[in-house]
């Protein structure tokens, strides 16, 4: 089986790139094949390349919509797939979706899309929405399935009637496995409780609500390291107003996440809008229990009270208090981290979602 994979970028550590560099490989690794296509080439493109997976950049393909090189993009992503001729195309991201699906229009190809959070859900913009609501409906007939990475997901685009409901499928984001850190009660007492957020600098995340909660419960023993690429200046000019510069580390993107959360004792995810995000996962793998903003698919992932809290949208107040109680109670901590770390055991590991993802494409073909 031939399998391509098409996303807008790979120049960057988000939770899309490194979902497909992991499944592409994984997918080698079985003896099928699989390469990849993507606009922006970087630092995700150079890593699938030097492990032998085939890449090819699409030039003209970028985020913003752009009619003139969308088109270029459509007929260069068309040219490559007469030429490859792969079994199936899957498609991550918005504008992807849109490219891929178009490109491969009359073509033998299978195409899947999958969407890692709809750009209509709630938080984004009312005008944004309405525009990509029907954009997604009027993509929706030219590919055979859609992939939601949440039901919330599957449920917001069955509500918006994007597609039939046998035509949406969820299958929740896997984290390849990392054995079990050992996590044991602190020697020292005065030692600050370590937190931690990952997630780029960017409109979607909400990282002013969490600066305005910290401030709250700025005489508890806490650090926070806060993780990701993007404009962070903003945030720092809000740590200075805050008083918290002596409580908060700034440490830009990073390639090393994994060592980073085992290193850390509770997991922050204080955001707008998400779909499912891997970065809880990538959490509960290390074992720590996660404060997140209740939205879409994350309460999917935690659960509220026995792995970590759900906070409200924009209550700072809230998310000052889930802070205080998991930081004060340190057995309640360890509990969670526990918990989290078999829930990620029994229901979100790699293999897990990647074989959901080849049962699909191999029903799909044996369809045809």
């Amino acid at each position: 089986m031939k399998i391509a994979f098409l996303v807008t970028r790979l120049d960057e550590f988000g939770g899309v790139q490194i979902h497909i560099r992991d499944l592409s490989t994984w997918l080698n690794n079985q003896g099928h094949e699989a390469l990849v296509y993507s606009g922006w080439p970087g630092i995700i493109s150079d890593h699938i390349k030097a492990i032998g997976t085939d890449y090819f950049e699409v030039h003209d393909m970028g985020r913003p919509i752009h009619p003139v090189k969308d088109i270029k993009s459509i007929i260069q992503l068309r040219r490559y797939l007469k030429k490859h001729k792969p079994d199936i195309l899957s498609c991550h991201s918005s504008k992807a979706g849109i490219v891929g699906r178009m490109a491969a229009i009359g073509l033998p190809t299978k195409v899947i899309f999958t969407a890692h959070g709809w750009a209509f859900t709630e938080g984004v913009s009312n005008g944004a929405r309405i525009a990509y609501k029907w954009i997604e409906k009027c993509a929706a007939p030219f590919c055979s399935k859609i992939i939601t990475v949440s039901e919330y997901d599957r449920q917001l685009a069955l509500s918006h009637k994007i597609a039939k409901p046998e035509k949406i499928v969820a299958i929740h984001n896997g984290m390849p496995e990392r054995p079990a850190p050992v996590r044991t009660p602190k020697d020292n007492a005065a030692q600050p409780v370590k937190l931690i957020m990952v997630a780029r600098f960017a409109a979607q995340k909400d990282h002013d609500t969490l600066l305005r909660a910290l401030k709250l419960i700025k005489d508890k023993n806490w650090h926070v390291s806060l993780c990701g690429n993007g404009d962070s200046l903003p945030t720092q000019q809000l740590a200075v107003e805050l008083g918290l510069t002596d409580k908060i580390d700034f440490l830009g993107e990073r390639d090393d996440v994994p060592e980073l959360l085992e290193k850390h004792d509770v997991f922050l995810l204080i955001t707008h809008w998400e779909g499912f995000p891997r970065s809880i996962i990538e959490a509960m793998r290390a074992g720590l229990p996660s404060i997140a903003t209740d939205v879409a698919g994350n309460g999917e992932s935690i659960t509220h009270g026995k792995t970590g809290y759900l906070v409200k949208h924009k209550d700072a107040e809230e998310v000052a208090n889930a802070i205080t109680q998991i930081i004060e109670d340190e057995t309640l901590r360890l509990d969670m981290g526990k918990a989290a770390r078999a829930a990620y055991e029994e229901q979100f590991t790699f293999l897990h979602m990647a074989k959901q993802n080849l049962a699909l494409y191999e029903a799909l073909l044996d369809k045809a």
